[in-house]
């Protein structure tokens, strides 16, 4: 059914994670003039000014609070849920929060009574998706879905589930300032060169990080033991993954405009392409109303509760 398709589609919402010449030289005449007319090679910088602008990225962006983002997620079709989906608004990563427009093929889910955009919103630990008319008519008109997946874990009394929900709302917010901050413990970080981007002029900087590096910022897994951590890291290892690529490219004032992300798969490339702009603009997040919101936990507690007593007047 069409509203059990979008549920999945909305889950799917909540994870989100992340995605890079050689020249000859020939003798004689014409190899000399092809090399004359050549463009100059880029001064690329020493590794101790790269970390210090990576460092001074990190800081910017951490005090910055806020930007406007335009990120593309694609996986290959070969894991479950490939496809492309493309995110525009603005997200706050102190305190974590967005309000985005959500596209693409991974936003259907295979069903046709999905619409082609939504407007997500998260905020307070708890994230807001509007459904759209044709949903809000089987909703008593209610066109938003709320999924307070804090809440939800408090209600069940699990300790361990409470800490990897807040863990799984914070992976979803993607806070660029962390993201940097990893590239400072890339092994081989290194400066590719000038290139513009969004037509703005930026430094191009490069790097690696490993599998172990990634997991251990995912809070979402601090549930899990010494031991069930390594074993995780195992079987990732064992799929074919083994680390990440990241790259940054950082305009004349220190902050970010593009950032990429990417994993290789035996499936194929799991990348994320981010762009930012408008550092620090006040990022206006409201909760839509509560009359126009159906509140999905509640909603399915109270289908239980309603079985439940139909099962017992049985």
């Amino acid at each position: 059914m069409g509203k059990a398709s979008w549920k999945r589609a909305g889950v799917s919402l909540v994870a989100v994670a992340v995605v890079v010449g050689a020249a000859g030289c020939q003798d004689g005449d014409e190899g000399r003039k092809k090399a004359a007319e050549a463009p100059a090679k880029p001064q690329l910088q020493t590794q101790a000014a790269v970390t210090k602008v990576i460092q001074a990225a990190f800081e910017k962006t951490s005090a910055a609070k806020s930007a406007k983002v335009r990120m593309t997620m694609t996986m290959p079709a070969g894991l479950e849920g490939g496809g492309t989906m493309e995110m525009t608004g603005v997200q706050g990563w102190d305190p974590a929060l967005m309000d985005m427009t959500v596209k693409g093929s991974m936003m259907g889910a295979g069903d046709p009574d999905a619409p082609e955009q939504i407007r997500m919103i998260m905020l307070d630990g708890a994230m807001y998706m509007d459904l759209g008319t044709k949903m809000a008519a089987e909703m008593d008109g209610k066109r938003w879905m709320k999924l307070d997946l804090k809440a939800a874990a408090e209600l069940s009394g699990d300790k361990n589930l409470q800490k990897s929900m807040t863990g799984g709302l914070e992976n979803m917010n993607q806070d660029p300032a962390k993201q940097i901050a990893l590239m400072l413990d890339s092994p081989n970080l290194k400066h590719v060169g000038p290139e513009k981007v969004d037509g703005v002029e930026t430094q191009h900087y490069k790097g690696s990080l490993t599998l172990e590096q990634m997991v251990s910022t995912n809070k979402s897994l601090d549930v899990l033991s010494e031991q069930e951590r390594k074993d995780l890291i195992a079987n990732i290892k064992k799929s074919g993954v083994t680390g990440y690529d990241t790259e940054l490219w950082v305009n004349g004032d220190g902050y970010p405009v593009k950032m990429d992300i990417g994993m290789k798969t035996p499936q194929g490339a799991v990348s994320i392409e981010a762009h930012y702009s408008d550092y620090g603009a006040k990022a206006a997040v409201q909760a839509p109303p509560a009359k126009d919101t159906v509140d999905l936990f509640k909603m399915l507690k109270e289908i239980g509760e309603a079985g439940g007593e139909g099962a017992g007047q049985a």
